[in-house]
């Protein structure tokens, strides 16, 4: 499909032609290859074959090693045959040496990686570089480097498998980006200077300037300066065509006589001061050394100044138009000026040689910084003189590491903290828990605190601990014990610490100041109700002695408290009692009752069943009760047929009292009611009538004739007996608290001291008080009270260790700072060291010192540092010599403009002499050493210095005078006596000091005062753990203002700089809930419920208060604790009064029986311990359980059966079906009469699931909230939850039928918790005020900081967002030098030439701000400061300037600098550095001179920050015209020339109409928007050119099997649609691959599909054409990973 080459045919034809041309190139190739091979000889057809080296084998590690591979003999076919067929002298070896390589050779050997080559450009390494490139932002290139495997120790070569065996070898090359050529940039142009000449023929010039230089090969800047020629009209007169031209001064020089006469001069004044030098006595001759001193200064004969004065000559000249020297008398005459002049011979600055390095600043080993500094200087041997070049820098410093042997490492630092403060409740505590006025006792959750401070990191604890130890042991025998106390217990040890050092040595995080900390709670102790009163038992049944005993009724603990069972009030209670037994028979029941004489029935006798009991009512043998009477059978009675019948008793009623008194009984009862009633009696008339008609001889005796046993009245049917008759005296023990711990002189363990206080050093013991106490009296004789209960007094305990106090050492002093005050005196201050307690003494171990802090005074230094120059006297103003200048007109021999000299030494602050490098460092700028003098001639005017001004009356009003006054001969001069030339005296207005004092800038923060906290509303101090409040100050600064509205220091106001304003910082308030409202009822009567407590919100947080913990829908916070809760199912009980008497509804008139009804009143009743005890309301029972009121049925009449009430139902037995039944029986009362039968005594019903039959299973609750103890904040807890019994019908039930069942219990019924603890937000103090943030002006600024210390957790208080503060510093004026523009160039009367421009170094105040405009001010004010202009100490207050002459083409002054400009590539995020630049363009000022101009400058230097621009075409139409006007314009809005994509081709494109403004388009020669190669048009609707669309690459691979060779074809951009285009010959046809829309047209897929079948046909004909014979897979794939690497670019910038 072709190669893509590009030509003026058709693309398709070409590559149809090139399609051909390969293949029939490909063709000819393998029919050559085939011929080769047949003609060649017999042995080509074999050749060797060799597969991979193998691994390197060899005992040793290194180069010893050797590897093997395989090598044969193969036919080019593919298959091995015999090596003899090959030729052997060609035979590739199969052995060759190597390195064999070990682990150990990684530290030995690793990569070298050379720098990175030039960038190279893509296309420079392609086939096609010839091809024409467009840079588009950046050109794509490509960086390679060398990079080997050496070997570390001596850098030598190795081989890359030695490295590559640990590392794979690091790349060879990567992608770079070269940036496009940067053309250069210029400014619009000025507008036109005026015409150079007023009249005839001159120049007017314009100027622009450089923006941006040419980068990286871009057109170079085209001419700065465009010429206009003008005639402003003809000259009237001759026109000027010379002029005077001065020349520059000629190099210093000394004249030829002066150092002969200067040595002559030198050795006369020696040998006289020879001569002379023995004639004073030692005063004189001191004196005399002190003159010579100072005249040697005076005279400049300091070594470190040669200086010499010399003379320089110029040259003036008479110069033509054109710029041609004519002769001088051409030139009009005037006054020459001066052609010599004294001057000061140049001296560069000359230096000694470097003295030796100092010592290194790193003098130990330190891992994180190894390197240190070292200096060396050098002094000054010659100053630089006059224009000399200046001196060097005479220090210089390099990196170093300290060397020798035995460096020392350095000393590491490491934070230490002090022990944790005990933990404290309190301060976790809201507003609202600190108003509770006892907070002792508070457990849970807490805070505690520690100090951190830094110590090095070598000075362990431990050491210290074992070098006082040993220090201990060695002075014990010296140590003298004190006599009160035992020297066994004396035997402390000083613990010290390591000594604090600054903070600022310790690098990382800094440990936690504070931690959250438990105080265990108390648990309290809980016991059990009391149970009920025993037996009248002995208090020893051993010691029998005696009749009197105790009746106890006990407790039990059932929650065991902290500090075990002896914190639980008394567990036994006991009343005194007579007749007391140790053994008692206890009846277990009675037997029937069996009627005597062995009738069916009447009186009878129950033997009861007993057995043997203690007092606790257990079952003993029963030999203990034989000494007891065994109770007798109880007389009863079994109702005859015709009797009445009475229920058994019930049982007997609980005690109504539980002692009694003279006023009080207990009392019991029991009932039983009637079941059947007795039958009447007949009378005798009857029994008459029945004798005779049975014919009977006597009487007959029928019992059932006769009534049976009558029923007893209602009063027998109750039994009432009294109960605990004890007194009510009871006594039990009372114990007092357990005392202290205190040493048990029997224990032989010491108690020593401990370091940690941690375990028992020790046992000792506690003792408290027992006494015996009647209940509501008070202590009664122990007597009185049981001895077998009776609590022990004493107990064994663990004695804590003591703990000394430990402390740090003391700090090293700090620093004395040099302060000094204006005058050089030091000022005193102080130096203060501190140390730190890490332990706090406890347990009587030895106190801490009260010295934590010491100060002193710091010694004062008797030299305030620090140098100043001190300046000699002027010497003698020296003139250049006669005989130079004697030529010149109107020069005097003895007077004239001179040259003088002074001597500069360096001092120290008090005067003393000084080295002068000292004031090359520290001082200020060196004063002037030489200046231009006047020595007056007989005929100038002399006159002495003006005086000061005089003093002034009054401010505004008054005026000043200063004087002067001529000397000499001038008083007799007439011109000297002119007033307007010489004036004598000066007046002036006396200076108006009026300021104006106003504020300035804004309010500052609010300010507390320093120095305490202040108090909060609530009367506490708000805890350092949140932001203070309360009243403070709010400051602006106050500005001061003369009456020239200058900037003056605020103390001519009356001012301190400030306006204090009082403020309010508000206080936080928290969160405010209710108190827990009380404990709900149980949810549930019977097993688990739940119960809640909760509170409600009172009043919400503000300023940063703790925040509520939640809020409800209403907005309202409401805090719910849940807990489960179990209630008893026999707390409340039935209970039910015995039934009624029988009411009949159908009497019989003979007998009272038949049916009838029974009622009884039922109860619900609160059951204790005791038995039910009082009525409730009766929805606390349950009430399926309620006994039935009232029941109807059959009263039995004689002679029935009387059965007693049924018992119980039998339970259910499991699982439940029908086929079980339940039983309950009854037994028989009364006999029925013969003929009649008992019902039955036993009733079943069948077993119903959920009817009378039950499942039962455990039910778990959910778990409660987490429970603190009740003086707990936060902290651990415990939830809980329980469990609880269901009946399969979901009812729940007591526990007991789950547990009877023995149910699995697999659940943890507690669990630990934690509630988060409220911890406040902890904030640093304030740091100190850091310094102003500007040293003068409005806006400078104070800031202190503070930090968060510990974050707010839970609900604590958040952390303020202020976490600095400002205020403003007080205003002080800004002074500086600053330079006055320059003037003109001055070439003294000459009209050009070389001359001089000058300006001023004046004081300037401004107020900092940058806006505000300077105002000139006296010198004196900016005496303090050092003598610069912004940072520049070289003052330079003339230099050399050039004057053109009139018709001169000379180069203008540099322009300003541009601003700064990016060197990038816009949208690709890539810069190449900034840069700006300035220029001086040529002006011309005659026609004929255009050729002699110089050529233009620019000049570039890098910058910072600068702007990336972007160059666009613009165009408008001009008015009146149809031709556009077409500009290049930068993004930020400058018309500029150049930056600008070049046009291309370059046709005028105002010629198209709107013009081409879009990316990659031209106008063509038809006057039609069109695109650049490798773009297609798309058009809008209109017809209009709408925007250049890139067509698209196919990446064709080329052959050789290469992957990453990928060579780029792109499309040749259609043309438009018509048959000839102009200026583009030999393109006949168009195709137009996209359409209207910009997507491509059908038959573009048309013509790829067919393309694509072609492609596939001709590849198919040349694999079968040129197919070889297959050759092994093996063969040369070891060179596969050999290829070279080949990059391409595809056109991505992302490359």
């Amino acid at each position: 499909m072709g190669l893509g080459w590009r030509g003026a045919a058709g693309t398709l034809r070409i590559r149809t032609e090139g399609s051909w041309y390969l293949l029939v190139t490909l063709l000819l190739f393998c029919g050559f290859w085939e011929t080769h091979t047949q003609t060649d000889d017999g042995k080509s057809v074999y050749f060797w074959e060799t597969g991979p080296w193998g691994r390197c084998m060899g005992s040793d590690c290194g180069p010893g090693g050797s590897q093997s591979r395989a090598v044969w003999c193969a036919h080019v076919e593919g298959w091995t045959t015999l090596h003899t067929n090959c030729d052997q002298g060609q035979r590739p070896s199969n052995q060759r040496n190597c390195f064999r390589v070990c682990d150990w050779h990684k530290d030995l050997y690793d990569w070298q990686l050379g720098a990175w080559n030039v960038c190279v450009p893509v296309s420079a390494r392609t086939l096609w570089a010839s091809r024409p490139f467009t840079c588009s932002g950046g050109e794509e290139g490509i960086q390679t480097r060398v990079v080997g495997c050496i070997l570390k120790s001596d850098g030598s070569q190795a081989e890359d498998a030695i490295c590559e065996y640990f590392e794979p070898k690091p790349r060879l090359e990567q992608a770079c980006l070269i940036p496009c050529p940067q053309d250069c940039v210029v400014s619009e142009y000025s507008p036109w200077t005026s015409c150079s000449k007023t009249c005839g023929t001159g120049l007017r010039n314009r100027v622009r300037s450089v923006l941006v230089p040419p980068l990286f090969g871009g057109s170079v800047c085209p001419n700065l300066t465009e010429f206009q020629s003008c005639k402003p009209g003809p000259c009237t007169g001759p026109e000027g065509m010379y002029s005077l031209r001065v020349g520059p001064w000629s190099p210093c020089a000394l004249p030829q006589t002066r150092t002969a006469r200067q040595v002559k001069r030198r050795k006369g004044k020696g040998q006289g001061l020879r001569e002379r030098a023995g004639v004073k006595d030692p005063e004189t001759r001191e004196l005399i050394q002190k003159k010579r001193t100072r005249n040697r200064l005076n005279r400049q004969e300091s070594p470190f100044w040669d200086i010499q004065v010399g003379y320089q000559t110029r040259d003036v000249t008479c110069i033509h138009r054109n710029g041609s020297a004519v002769g001088r008398n051409l030139c009009a005459p005037r006054d020459l000026p001066l052609t010599v002049q004294s001057c000061v011979l140049p001296k560069e600055c000359q230096l000694t040689d470097w003295a030796v390095w100092g010592p290194c600043s790193k003098t130990c080993i330190d891992p994180e910084s190894p390197v240190g500094k070292r200096t060396r200087s050098r002094k000054v041997v010659q100053f630089p003189v006059g224009e000399g070049a200046d001196c060097t820098p005479l220090e210089e410093s390099e990196m170093c590491e300290p060397q020798g042997e035995g460096v020392p490492p350095c000393a590491t630092y490491t934070w230490r903290s002090t022990e944790w403060s005990d933990c404290r409740v309190d301060t976790l505590l809201s507003q609202q828990d600190r108003r509770r006025s006892n907070l002792t006792g508070l457990c849970g959750g807490g805070l505690q605190t520690r100090e951190i401070y830094c110590v090095q990191a070598n000075a362990e604890l431990l050491k210290y601990l074992n070098d006082l130890k040993e220090k201990d042991k060695a002075g014990q025998t010296q140590r003298q014990q004190k006599p009160s106390v035992p020297p066994l217990l004396s035997i402390t040890f000083q613990i010290t610490a390591s000594r604090p050092v600054e903070n600022k040595l310790c690098k990382g995080p800094i440990p936690n100041r504070s931690q959250l900390c438990q105080i265990p709670c108390p648990i309290d102790c809980e016991v059990s109700p009391w149970g009920a009163w025993g037996p009248c038992t002995f208090e020893n049944c051993d010691d029998q002695a005696g009749k009197k005993g105790f009746k106890l009724r006990k407790r039990q603990v059932t929650n065991e408290p902290t500090g075990g069972p002896g914190n639980c009030p008394h567990l036994v209670e006991a009343v005194p009692c007579d007749e007391p037994t140790c053994y008692n028979w206890q009846l277990v029941n009675l037997d029937q009752c069996v009627p005597d004489d062995e009738k069916p029935c009447g009186p009878g006798t129950q033997l009861a069943q007993v057995q043997c009991v203690n007092s606790n009512g257990e079952e003993v043998d029963r030999n203990l009760c034989t000494s007891y009477p065994a109770p007798e059978p109880v007389p009863c009675e079994v109702p005859c047929s015709r009797d009445c019948v009475l229920s058994d008793w019930t049982a007997w009623s609980t005690c109504s009292q539980t002692c009694s008194s003279k006023t009080i009984e207990g009392k019991q009862m029991r009932t039983r009611s009637i079941l059947a009633y007795n039958a009447g009696e007949v009378t005798a008339m009857v029994v008459a009538w029945i004798t005779v008609m049975e014919g009977l001889s006597q009487v007959p005796q029928f019992p059932e004739l006769f009534g049976g046993a009558l029923c007893p009245n209602s009063s027998v049917l109750q039994e009432i007996r009294n109960c605990n008759e004890h007194a009510c005296t009871v006594y039990h023990w009372q114990t007092g608290p357990w005392g202290p711990c205190t040493e048990d002189p029997s224990a032989s363990t010491l108690n020593t001291s401990s370091g940690d206080g941690q375990g028992p050093c020790s046992m000792g013991m506690q003792t408290r008080k027992v006494i015996c106490v009647r209940v509501n009296v008070g202590q009664v004789p122990p007597k009185k009270c049981p001895d077998g209960p009776r609590p022990s007094t004493v107990r064994p305990c663990q004695l804590p260790c003591k703990k000394d106090c430990i402390m740090t050492p003391f700090s090293n002093w700090t620093a004395c700072p040099v302060i000094c005050d204006p005058a050089g005196n030091a000022v005193k201050s102080k130096q203060s060291r501190k140390r730190l307690i890490i332990q706090l003494p406890s347990n009587g171990g030895q106190d801490c010192p009260e010295v934590l802090e010491e100060e002193r005074d710091c010694e004062i230094p008797k030299i305030c540092p620090g140098f100043r120059w001190k300046t000699h006297k002027w010497r003698k103003c020296q003139l250049v010599p006669w005989f130079l200048r004697k030529e010149h007109p109107g020069a005097q021999e003895t007077c004239g403009p001179g040259l003088q000299t002074r001597a500069v030494s360096c001092r120290q602050l008090d005067g003393t002499q000084a080295d002068v490098s000292e004031c090359l460092k520290f001082g200020k700028a060196m004063p002037a050493i030489t200046q231009r003098c006047q020595l007056p001639c007989q005929d100038d005017c002399q006159l002495n210095n003006w005086s000061k001004f005089s003093s002034c009356t009054a401010d505004c009003v008054g005026v000043r005078t200063r004087k002067r006054a001529l000397i000499g001969r001038s008083k007799k001069k007439d011109k000297c006596k002119n007033t307007q030339m010489y004036p004598l005296s000066e007046t002036q207005y006396c200076p108006c000091d009026k300021y104006n004092a106003q504020p300035v800038g804004n309010w500052s923060d609010c300010i507390l005062p320093e120095g305490g906290r202040v108090e909060s509303i609530l009367g506490m101090k708000v805890q350092g753990d949140i932001k203070e409040c309360g009243q403070g100050y709010r400051y602006q600064a106050m500005v001061c203002y003369d009456q020239d509205n200058r900037l003056v220091e605020t103390l001519r106001c009356n001012s301190h700089g400030y306006i204090e304003e009082a403020c309010i910082i508000p206080c936080p308030s928290d969160c405010k809930l209710s108190e827990w409202s009380n404990w709900s009822r149980c949810s549930k009567s019977c097993g688990s419920g739940v119960k809640v407590r909760s509170k409600w919100l009172r009043e919400k947080p503000y300023n940063g208060g703790r925040p509520c913990p939640k809020l409800d829908h209403i907005n309202q916070v409401q805090v719910y604790e849940v807990v489960p809760c179990q209630s008893d199912c026999n707390q409340y009980v039935w209970v039910a009064e015995p039934w009624s008497v029988w009411k009949v509804s159908n009497v019989d008139l003979k007998e009272n029986c038949g049916e009838g009804v029974q009622t009884r009143k039922v109860r619900c009743m609160l059951n204790t311990i005791d038995g039910p005890s009082e009525s409730v309301e009766d929805y606390l029972c349950d009430p399926e359980e309620m006994p039935l009121g009232a029941r109807e049925s059959r009263l039995p009449c004689p002679e029935d059966c009387v059965l007693n009430d049924w018992g119980p139902w039998s339970r259910c037995s499991l699982p439940c079906t029908r086929t079980n039944n339940r039983v309950r029986t009854a037994y028989t009362l009364r006999s029925p009469t013969v003929g009649r039968q008992c019902p039955d005594t036993t009733d079943r019903e069948p077993c119903s699931l959920n009817l009378n039959c039950f499942n039962y299973f455990y039910n778990i609750t959910d778990w409660s909230t987490c429970q603190l103890s009740p003086n707990a904040v936060c902290g651990s807890g415990i939830k809980t939850r329980m469990l609880d019994c269901v009946r399969s019908d979901g009812k729940s039930v007591d526990i007991k039928f789950c547990e009877e069942l023995n149910l699995e219990k697999r659940w943890q019924m507690n669990i630990s918790c934690v509630v988060e603890c409220p911890v406040n937000c902890q904030l640093s103090e304030w740091s100190a005020w850091s310094d102003c943030s500007q040293t003068c002006g409005l806006e400078g600024k104070m800031w202190r900081q503070r930090s968060v210390v510990q974050a707010s957790q839970g609900d604590g208080r958040p952390c303020p967002s202020q976490m600095e503060q400002w205020k403003p510093c007080p205003v002080r004026p800004c002074y500086r030098w600053k330079y006055s523009p320059w003037s003109e160039c001055r070439v003294e009367s000459v009209v050009c030439g070389h001359g001089i421009r000058y300006r001023n170094l004046s004081c300037f105040v401004s107020d900092g701000s940058g806006n505000g405009e300077s105002s000139l001010v006296d010198e004196e004010l900016c005496s303090s400061l050092e003598l610069a202009i912004d940072g520049d100490k070289q003052i330079n207050l003339k230099e050399a300037c050039t004057l053109p002459c009139p018709g001169e083409c000379y180069l203008m002054e540099w322009s300003d600098w541009s601003s700064c400009v990016s060197v990038c590539i816009k949208g690709a995020d890539m810069d190449f550095g900034s840069v700006q630049v300035r220029s001086r363009a040529v002006l011309a000022q005659e026609p004929e001179n255009l050729q002699l101009c110089p050529d233009q400058a620019w000049e570039s230097q890098p910058c910072t920050g600068g702007e990336c621009y972007e160059y666009k075409w613009f165009s408008s139409v001009r008015l009146n015209s149809t031709r556009s006007t077409i500009w290049c314009q930068r993004s930020d809005g400058l018309n500029v020339t150049g930056g600008c994509p070049a046009m291309n081709p370059s046709v005028d494109n105002s010629s198209c109409d709107p013009p081409c403004l879009m990316p990659k388009s031209f106008c063509n020669e038809a006057s039609i928007c069109m695109c650049e190669e490798g773009f297609t048009e798309v058009l809008s609707p209109t017809g209009q050119l709408d925007q250049c669309a890139p067509i698209p690459i196919l990446e064709i691979p080329t052959a050789g099997g290469k992957k990453g060779d990928v060579k780029t074809s792109r499309a040749i951009n259609p043309t438009l649609p018509t048959t000839i285009q102009p200026g583009r010959t030999g393109r006949t046809w168009y195709l137009q691959p996209y359409g209207p829309d910009g997507k491509l047209k059908m038959w573009v897929y048309g013509v790829a599909a067919g393309a694509f079948v072609l492609l596939i046909f001709i590849v198919s004909m040349i694999y079968l054409a040129c197919k070889k014979p297959k050759r092994p897979q093996r063969q040369r794939q070891q060179n596969n990973r050999l290829k070279p690497l080949t990059l391409a670019y595809d056109g991505d910038t992302d490359m």
